[in-house]
């Protein structure tokens, strides 16, 4: 359904500027923002995929994937049609760039905000995602499905390639528990010809949230000949520790998808590199993804190397859970993340 999209500032001549994500697209009326579904009708900024989900699903809590939240658990994901980000490797290309390419149309089924959390108690979920495509681009959406899911008991993440203002992070940081943020280049050149956005407001994105208090996790598509130099691993890598050690960096395994299919799967030996690097960098937990290694899975106390969660599965998501309230069973350790 068609509603107003309030994070948004109206201009002159019924222009209209939105505050949701970095793009800060300035529309006439008429005129869509590179979302696809931000549209401009009248000098007023409307969301065309308000509780209407394209995607609606109950995901173990390792997909998204979250290794320090939650663990074991399930979440009820949704999704609507959209984008802000364009890229050529997307995997859920049928979604996201659904409306840049059919006119502007949309589609899901309704499911609105208390249908959603009712949904997720049902189903003894213990948290809601909002995930599949770019959530930023529903914002209004997810804002008030978080609110009402946290008046319920239930907490919240955000799955995004962390586009989002200032503002948008201070509306959602009340509401959302976690975010799993893309970085999914630390050269702006790749992010504007592979993605059709910018590197700079995604560290920004990034800073921020964690300074909100956002539980973060991060996750790099390792695509061979693009962005999986030691030079570039040892950047990003370096630019998380800087901000906290105990940030999960999640190194995950790319196979050939939407536009990008001249491009090999990752190697093992690749990921496993990138492992290698997050964790000679000072990262304290990394994990490989879209690859079952149980190993590479699983999360260690970083004070006496004890496993203290293990996992098994191609996301990770067989789980069993060592922790005594938060802490390694062996040397009391603390181990950052949410666990209740």
């Amino acid at each position: 359904m068609v509603a107003d999209a309030w994070l948004s500032k109206e201009l002159k001549n019924d222009k209209v500027l939105c505050l949701a994500c970095a793009h800060a697209c300035k529309l006439d009326p008429g005129e869509f923002g590179k979302c696809g579904v931000r549209v401009n009708e009248n000098g007023k900024l409307k969301s065309t995929v308000y509780g209407l989900a394209a995607a609606a699903h109950i995901d173990p809590i390792e997909k998204k994937p979250m290794f320090h939240f939650l663990p074991g658990s399930t979440i009820m994901s949704i999704g609507t049609v959209g984008c802000n980000f364009c890229c050529q490797f997307c995997q859920n290309w049928e979604i996201s760039q659904y409306p840049q390419t059919n006119g502007y149309k949309v589609f899901g089924q309704e499911l609105m905000p208390a249908d959603i959390v009712e949904i997720a108690l049902r189903y003894g979920c213990k948290s809601v995602a909002y995930t599949y495509n770019e959530p930023i681009v529903y914002f209004e959406y997810t804002y008030d499905t978080a609110k009402l899911a946290h008046e319920k008991g239930l907490k919240n993440v955000y799955v995004t390639s962390g586009f989002e203002t200032r503002r948008a992070i201070d509306e959602l940081a009340p509401y959302i528990d976690g975010m799993n943020i893309d970085i999914k280049f630390f050269k702006d050149e790749s992010y504007q010809k592979i993605s059709c956005a910018r590197l700079k407001p995604v560290l920004e994105a990034i800073k921020y949230a964690h300074q909100k208090g956002i539980w973060i996790e991060t996750t790099t598509l390792i695509i061979p000949g693009i962005n999986d130099s030691d030079e570039e691993l040892r950047n990003i890598a370096k630019f998380m520790v800087d901000i906290d050690p105990n940030m999960p960096w999640h190194v995950s395994r790319f196979h050939p998808d939407y536009k990008m299919l001249d491009r090999p799967v990752t190697p093992y030996e690749t990921l496993k590199r990138a492992y290698d690097i997050g964790k000679e960098k000072g990262l304290n937990y990394v994990y490989i993804g879209n690859y079952p290694d149980e190993d590479l899975e699983s999360t260690y106390c970083p004070k006496c190397g004890f496993k203290v969660i293990e996992r098994a599965g191609y996301l990770g998501e067989q789980v069993k859970n060592h922790l005594v309230d938060g802490k390694c069973p062996k040397c009391g350790e603390t181990i950052a993340g949410v666990w209740e």
